[in-house]
Parts: structure tokens; sequence; C-alpha cells
């Protein structure tokens, strides 16, 4: 079994949201902070379930519907460590962003499910452009890629911690985490070598693995998926258009 944390801070959607907080953002009659937890509920091996974010905006919605909202504020890894408090740290913990509308308790069974197989302390899913494509293409332009050589690659809106490490990761995978939309800041993070391979196309998937293991000092293991769901939020007034017009099929 393992635990859950779902992400819903304060940052709104312009144009798009009355609330401050784009968690509370309906999308077709549900709140995305919502269909993120009827996923999360309904997977497969999860234990105890939490929502991180201000507690005032987000308890009136969700009381009864979760274990707890921990009152939180500040990034994504503050919440991750404010989580690992309440939670404790003998399960590992499933971090969802609750910007993914679209993510469903198949995707979270087959990344959590793969995750099991390998032994690491981070786990962080990746889908290759075309799966992406294929099944949405009308959200491809939306979502960051990084070539390698075993294909153009997307990193997902989930992951799976050791709760044991978050201490150790938190200054790092803090900034990781805010550019990982922004490929060319991330190559420059990760080094030289690291842009020369990207640009080249000879980068490898282990090659990622290795350099994050090294860089975090915690082994990472990357897990290919085939789910876009998990890869595609909703950030701007054109992302909520597209998930309403996905959602509505």
């Amino acid at each position: 079994m393992i635990n859950a944390i779902i992400l819903a801070g304060s940052q709104p959607i312009n144009d798009c949201n009355d609330n401050s907080n784009k968690a509370l953002l309906c999308i077709n009659g549900k709140m995305m902070v919502e269909r993120v937890l009827d996923a999360v509920k309904s997977a497969a091996d999860i234990d105890k379930v939490t929502v991180a974010g201000t507690k005032k905006d987000l308890g009136k919605y969700l009381e009864g519907k979760v274990d707890v909202v921990i009152d939180s504020q500040g990034s994504i890894m503050d919440h991750v460590l404010a989580a690992t408090e309440y939670l404790g740290v003998d399960k590992n913990l499933l971090v969802c962003s609750s910007d993914i509308p679209l993510i469903t308790k198949e995707s979270i069974n087959d990344f959590v499910g793969k995750s099991k197989l390998q032994e690491a302390d981070l786990y962080y899913p990746v889908i290759e452009k075309q799966s992406n494509f294929n099944i949405f293409p009308e959200n491809e332009a939306a979502t960051a890629y990084i070539k390698t050589r075993e294909g153009t690659f997307a990193g997902g809106n989930i992951f799976l911690v050791n709760p044991r490490v978050v201490e150790k990761l938190y200054p790092t995978l803090d900034r990781l985490i805010k550019i990982k939309k922004h490929p060319l800041k991330l190559a420059k993070t990760l080094g030289p070598k690291f842009i020369m391979q990207t640009v080249t196309g000879t980068l490898t998937l282990e090659g990622i693995e290795k350099r994050f293991s090294k860089l975090l000092d915690v082994k990472t293991k990357l897990i290919l998926s085939c789910y876009p769901e998990i890869f595609n939020d909703v950030d701007r007034p054109s992302d909520v258009l597209v998930a309403t017009a996905i959602l509505s099929r």
C-alpha cells in the first residue's frame, strides 16, 4: 500500500477562474481537484489520501472526501514535506498535481504497478511523443518534450517517492520541478554534457536516470507510460478549452 497527496496550491488561471485557486476550477461540472481525487481514491493499493493547500479554500469542498486537508503553502516540495510530517515515512508517497483533470485510475495503476517492479527512491513517468499525440492530438503543442536516442519524451505531473528521502531531495528537486517545462533551463542545470547530448539526440533514458540519481543523490527511475492523462495539465485558458473538449467526448 502507498499513501497519496494531491497538490492544490493557490495558483489561478487568468481569465478562467473566479477563484484564486485553479484546483477549484470546474470543467464539465466538476472541479479539477475532485477529478484527480476520484481517480486516486479508485486506484489500487492506495491507503491514505490527503490534499495540500490553503485549508480555508479547500476544506469546505473536500471535507469528508479525504483523510485530511493539510494546510500548507509554498512550493510543491513544501507540500510534500508537510504531507510526510502527517503521514509518516513507512509507505511510499504518490504525489499528484491537482490540474490534471484527465487522469484515470488506470493511468495511476500502470505507473505505480511498474514502479513496484523497480528498486528506487524516486520514480517519475515519461511518455513518448507519438503516444501522447495518438490519444490527445489537440494537446500536442502544450507539452514540453526532450529528445533522446530512444525517442522524444515528456515528463508527467505525478511521481512516487520514498518519504524517508524527502528532506534530502528538497533543495535540488524543488528547483528541478520549477524548471521542468523549460528544457534548456533543465539541461543547463544538468550540465554541459547533458546539453550536448540533448542537442545531438544522443541522450538516453538510462543516462537521464544516472544523471538525476547523481544530482539528487538518490536512486531515480524513469517509468515509461502509455497514458497521456497524467502528462497533460491545465495552466492556461487554451488548456481549459482542450480539457473541456476531451472530457466531452
